[in-house]
């Protein structure tokens, strides 16, 4: 059965997008953008284990998003942008698009509303 299954190469951009799907991940991001952090800094806020933590760790290194460094037992990291910035540029294709969009929407219901004015 796993031989008739469809395989997909995973894009950069499905990782990125997959990584921030998680609300503690995406949490983490906010707090790697303002500065570096230690492992145990990372993990103060949340209700989560430490290893759970470190798997959200895990997965955001693994797409990119984080970059981490060793220094005696302490573990530091530090937010990686180009994964995000890949995402943006291509959210902003689609920001183009929807723009436009509503822009027709919105001369459609004013010319609606002229006339139904006018009647």
């Amino acid at each position: 059965m796993l031989n008739n299954m469809v395989k997909y190469s995973v894009s950069p951009l499905n990782t990125t997008f997959a990584a921030l799907a998680d609300p503690t991940r995406r949490a983490i991001i906010s707090r790697l953008a303002q500065g570096s952090a230690t492992v145990t800094e990372i993990a103060e806020p949340f209700n989560i284990s430490l290893p759970a933590i470190s798997k959200h760790l895990r997965v955001l290194e693994e797409a990119g998003l984080l970059m981490r460094q060793k220094k005696g037992r302490t573990h530091y990291c530090q937010l990686s942008p180009q994964p995000l910035e890949e995402a943006a540029k291509w959210l902003a294709l689609y920001e183009r698009f929807w723009d436009s969009q509503l822009d027709a929407l919105a001369s459609f219901l004013e010319e609606t509303k002229a006339g139904e004015d006018e009647l």
